[in-house]
């Protein structure tokens, strides 16, 4: 049995397509006439042996075997792109300054500054995971050339110097997230136990007006200074914290608010925020692996949530 090569050029109008949501956007970036990319994903479905889209109402969505193909096409760029700068010999030097979020911690760090390090090794990254005002700050003092912000950013960039540049890149939705020990019995009228960090935070006073809102009563059963520390505390069922999926660890799980008797959670904006005067080519490029890895994730939680 011969063995299929899938095409790259056609792996990655795929996944840019995934990404813009538009093949037409797609054939823009990838410098192809619309007929091309038609041809390019007609060719793959038949390469892969088995439709990627189905219908979902006036758009199109992936197929199971559309997700995997997904998965693997992202890989298989990856490792292509790595294998070209590899002979080519690396193109980008100098210093990145980024700041993160603790939900961005153990997963972007590993995956995106990974990839990016072993494409790009004369580029030095100085990483920081902090909360939204200490991200502020260094941006408006110029110490970060680059941050992911909570909340809305253009409200944000009011605080921060002219000459900061901010971009929407997701909008999550905030979920409960627990164990299954939760040692709660609304009926006998025993308020939620929470479990929050020991400072104001947006996550936290979003779940509790909506908790008051429901006239659901609730109680702060434990406080921690780190993320980690609430993972913990909720993985042991002392109580609910609220995120987004965004590095949810296995230990805990995402709760079905209605079947918990909770209030459904809105979206919150996450938002890349970047100092002008920083914009060269190695910023740039670790930008948009940022921007695909982020929006990749979103798109993956917005459709186990459908």
């Amino acid at each position: 049995m011969s063995q299929t090569n899938f095409d790259i050029a056609s792996l990655r109008t795929f996944v840019v397509g995934m990404e813009l949501g538009s093949f037409a956007k797609a054939a823009d970036r990838v410098g192809r006439s619309t007929s091309a990319v038609s041809a390019q994903i007609k060719k793959l479905e038949e390469q892969a042996g088995a439709p990627l889209f189905k219908k979902a109402g006036r758009n199109l969505a992936l197929t199971d075997a559309g997700e995997t193909m997904l998965r693997f096409a992202r890989r298989l760029l990856d490792l292509n792109d790595e294998a070209a700068v590899a002979v080519r010999g690396p193109d980008l030097e100098g210093w990145i300054r980024l700041g993160l979020q603790e939900d961005f911690g153990e997963v972007m760090l590993p995956d995106v500054l990974g990839r990016f390090s072993r494409a790009h090794p004369k580029v030095r990254i100085e990483a920081r995971v902090a909360r939204n005002t200490e991200l502020l700050e260094r941006i408006d003092s110029n110490e970060l050339d680059l941050a992911l912000i909570w909340g809305d950013a253009a409200l944000a960039a009011r605080e921060v110097r002219v000459g900061v540049q901010h971009e929407l890149i997701a909008e999550p939705r905030m979920c409960w997230i627990g164990s299954s020990t939760l040692p709660w019995n609304p009926e006998a009228g025993e308020p939620l136990p929470l479990v929050a960090f020991d400072r104001a935070c947006l996550f936290f006073s979003a779940a509790t007006a909506e908790l008051d809102r429901a006239n659901i009563r609730w109680r702060v059963a434990f406080t921690s200074p780190s993320l980690s520390g609430l993972w913990a505390a909720a993985a042991a069922g002392l109580g609910l914290t609220v995120r987004t999926q965004y590095g949810l660890p296995r230990a805990v799980c995402a709760l079905d608010a209605h079947a918990a008797g909770l209030p459904e959670l809105p979206s919150l904006p996450l938002s890349l925020m970047r100092a002008s005067a920083s914009c060269t080519p190695p910023v740039e490029r670790l930008a948009s692996i940022i921007l695909e890895s982020v929006r990749g994730g979103s798109a993956s939680f917005e459709r186990m949530a459908a």
